[in-house]
């Protein structure tokens, strides 16, 4: 009875291979990124808030102050091993309404168009006094009722 032997290959080689394959980056598409034959089914001027749903979907957001600002917002990242993904592609289009409900303009913003936000690291100071550890304790003494409960 003959048995089948693998070919020996080096613990080494064998290793960088898998490590090399661990480090592959793990690609990730996010939202819903409307093509130029969707857009252009859309007519400002004539097209409603009905027939955008129609053809592009739901939007991914509606316009926080102003309802009639739709965005659809589509996101490309990698994620290499354990670190933080990378944003690789971002591109965002905006259908605005006029007061009738019909399509004012359509806008598409990429990657080139965004802004950096510096995030502002202040604490915002409250009033009242700062309890230490006794008067917490003391303080809490006879809020808690009698009934079953922890």
């Amino acid at each position: 009875m003959s048995r089948f032997r693998f070919p020996s290959i080096p613990a080494g080689v064998l290793a960088a291979a898998l490590l090399a394959s661990a480090c592959a980056p793990i690609e990730h598409r996010a939202g819903n990124l409307p093509d130029q034959d969707q857009l252009s089914q859309i007519q400002p001027g004539v097209s409603a808030k009905e027939d955008v749903v129609k053809i592009l979907g739901t939007p991914s957001t509606v316009g926080t102050f102003d309802s009639d600002a739709w965005y659809y917002v589509s996101r490309y990242t990698e994620t290499t091993a354990f670190l933080s993904p990378d944003l690789v592609d971002q591109q965002v289009t905006i259908v605005t309404f006029d007061k009738d409900g019909k399509v004012e303009k359509i806008k598409r913003l990429g990657m080139e168009d965004g802004q950096e936000i510096q995030m502002v690291a202040r604490t915002t100071p409250t009033v009242g006094n700062e309890l230490g550890a006794v008067e917490q304790i003391l303080g809490n003494l006879g809020r808690f009722g009698t009934g079953g409960g922890l």
